[in-house]
């Protein structure tokens, strides 16, 4: 399975793409993301999500 942005999103996807990579609940990982971003004075997890929407591929269009 490759890395890609999810249809399952809250603003683009990124955290979705991310737990069906990984195997995971997309709602964990959402919680980890804001708890890193807060715990990491937010800005780095708002640029390493901004990164990850631009590099990620979109979903396939036809998906579920």
């Amino acid at each position: 399975m490759t890395l890609k942005r999810s249809n399952n999103k809250m603003i683009a996807g990124v955290c979705g793409g991310l737990a069906e990579w990984l195997g995971w609940d997309a709602t964990i990982v959402r919680i980890a993301y804001v708890l890193i971003s807060i715990f990491s004075a937010a800005f780095p997890g708002i640029l390493v999500y901004i990164i990850l929407w631009l590099v990620m591929p979109p979903p396939d269009s036809f998906s579920e």
